[in-house]
């Protein structure tokens, strides 16, 4: 499967939640480095402490562990040939700067991918390329029974 088509599947297959969280989708998918990047947009609904902040707003800290997590977990579902569940067994989020309403883009690879355990970051970045958080996590890679 290319690059292209890999983002086409993902972005066509997207979980429910994404919605909730305001996901754009996938954008890009990086194979020889497993780091796929997903869009988001934060929207005032995913705000605290709206009322008269400049900048509209401070993006709930859960959404942003949400879009890291979501694209941890997409680019093992990518490595795993799109036939593992990945639940999370630990997840530690950096909180670097303050997200904001506005559009976001995260990256998300595989440090280590073993038989039943697999270790991965994310970044967070705003539209001018700022870094907002980092991310590591912990999943179980559960493979799916094939029909």
């Amino acid at each position: 499967m290319t690059e292209e088509e890999i983002v086409e599947r993902m972005s066509r297959n997207r979980p429910p939640a994404w919605e909730t969280l305001g996901g754009k989708g996938v954008v890009g998918y990086d194979k020889a480095l497993h780091r796929i990047t997903t869009q988001w947009i934060a929207e005032t609904r995913h705000c605290h402490s709206v009322e008269g902040h400049p900048k509209g707003g401070i993006v709930q800290g859960g959404f942003v562990t949400g879009w890291l997590d979501a694209s941890m977990a997409s680019a093992c579902i990518v490595r795993g040939d799109f036939a593992v569940a990945v639940p999370s067994l630990e997840l530690k989020v950096s909180f670097l700067l303050p997200a904001h309403p506005g559009l976001y883009r995260c990256h998300g690879w595989i440090v280590r991918w073993g038989r039943s355990v697999a270790f991965m970051e994310a970044e967070l970045r705003d539209a001018e390329g700022e870094l907002i958080a980092r991310a590591s996590s912990t999943a179980a890679i559960r493979h799916l029974k094939k029909e």
